[in-house]
């Protein structure tokens, strides 16, 4: 007869575990829930990069950690991306500019190359953690502004993951709503039940959210698209509902 502690043991031992590049924004705590809901014990990586609203973002992120029961968390800091700078979100000399959910322009809210760095980072500690996979929240209306969102970005790294790591590491890139709108998501993580109260999207403000940005514009789009309230607070709340 086997020892019900020891069964447990056994469970834990063998579950699958991958880490979670886990912002504290909208997209990532889906992602973390998505991941959840798959069996993966997570491991959840935030890093503060300087960018205007790292203090709030780290609250919340520590925070979807406690409630996702995270096997850890790991805050590492990335100053070198502020001081290379050219982005909007680190550069205090640069505006945040308003919402052009029309635009195919590059928006200046681009970190040049951020995720291959957020990415290697997640891989190492993944292999460091006997992790199997690393998730990744970005998405359809990230791709069409950032390049290092598009979903051949995110197989190109998995090749370079594999080059790069020991013969017996086999991490894969997941990058769940890679082809799915804002709306989708937050339909998803509705039915996920994530706490979207613990997440914070806005590129300006620590509290109130502007409603304005870029970030702040898709995020109160999506939840009035699927007819769910947004929880936290916003300076203003346009109608950015699709027609």
């Amino acid at each position: 007869m086997t020892d019900a502690n020891t069964a447990t043991d056994d469970d834990e031992s063998t579950k699958k575990r991958a880490v979670i590049l886990l912002s504290g924004g909208m997209d990532s705590a889906t992602a973390a829930y998505e991941a959840r809901d798959r069996g993966y014990e997570l491991y959840a990586l935030h890093t503060s990069y300087g960018q205007r609203t790292e203090d709030r973002e780290l609250e919340c992120a520590r925070r979807l950690a406690d409630e996702l029961d995270a096997a850890d968390f790991l805050q590492i800091e990335t100053g070198h991306l502020s001081a290379i700078g050219a982005s909007s979100l680190t550069d205090d000399e640069m505006a945040v500019a308003d919402a052009d959910m029309e635009s195919d322009e590059i928006p200046t809210s681009y970190v040049p190359f951020r995720n291959a760095n957020l990415l290697a980072m997640a891989v190492s500690y993944a292999e460091a953690n006997d992790c199997e996979a690393v998730f990744i929240g970005a998405h359809s209306e990230d791709f069409s502004g950032y390049p290092d969102c598009r979903p051949e970005f995110f197989e190109a790294f998995e090749n370079v993951v594999d080059v790069g790591t020991k013969p017996e590491t086999d991490i894969s890139i997941e990058a769940p709503f890679v082809e799915w709108s804002k709306t989708d998501i937050a339909e998803r993580g509705v039915d996920l039940e994530v706490p979207y109260e613990h997440t914070w999207s806005c590129y300006r403000e620590n509290e109130p959210a502007c409603g304005t940005c870029d970030a702040c514009a898709f995020r109160l789009q999506a939840f009035q698209n699927v007819g769910v309230r947004d929880p936290i607070e916003y300076a203003e709340r346009p109608d950015y509902a699709a027609e």
